[in-house]
């Protein structure tokens, strides 16, 4: 109830974004304080940009704070986006029946998921044969899955139709300035 009272207590100025994330700040905070994560992949999440976490705070502090995850999140960006991985032209979509599809531009790839709510983890299998492990950061309409960097390497050049050895490069290079930092996909629910 006193959540409750703070969020209508806020200016009826913010404008819907502002609110969406602090709903989404509060929807995290009070799942991480109950150990409730109320997941639900089912449906159709599309691509809106990568993202970036740091592992410890300690790494955090570090790199640079905040300033490293958005230069680290642009310079992703700007290297997906030449590998063709760009906002609305990636999807996923997460069925009832553990089944999936990726879309990547006119490319679409299928395969099977599992999710491990205790670790906050997904496993996605393509072809029976090639695993991606994915941390998932989770609210009602937005998701981030947050790849290892080697594994986010692996499943690039997986889905990468123009991926260039550059593009490649450039995203190892990204992901091996910081040990302990993930990499991945910023999704918002269709």
């Amino acid at each position: 109830m006193a959540t409750l009272a703070i969020l209508f207590s806020v200016s009826t100025h913010c404008n819907a974004q502002a609110l969406n994330n602090l709903l989404g700040g509060v929807e995290k905070i009070v799942n991480n304080a109950t150990g409730k994560s109320n997941v639900d992949l089912k449906g159709s999440w599309s691509y809106t940009g990568s993202a970036v976490e740091f592992e410890t705070e300690n790494l955090l502090m570090k790199a640079g704070g905040s300033v490293a995850a958005s230069a680290t999140e642009a310079k992703m960006d700007a290297q997906l986006k030449k590998m063709g991985i760009q906002p609305g032209q990636m999807s996923f979509t997460f069925n009832a029946d553990s089944t999936f599809n990726t879309k990547v531009g006119t490319k679409t790839y299928t395969g099977t998921y599992s999710y491990n709510k205790s670790q906050k983890k997904v496993t996605l299998t393509f072809l029976k044969i090639f695993e991606f492990g994915a941390k998932v950061n989770y609210s009602s309409n937005n998701m981030d899955l947050l790849f290892d960097s080697n594994k986010l390497l692996k499943l690039l050049v997986f889905l990468g139709s123009k991926s260039s050895n550059t593009s490649i490069k450039t995203v190892s290079s990204l992901a091996s300035s910081y040990d302990g930092m993930m990499l991945g996909f910023s999704l918002k629910k269709k």
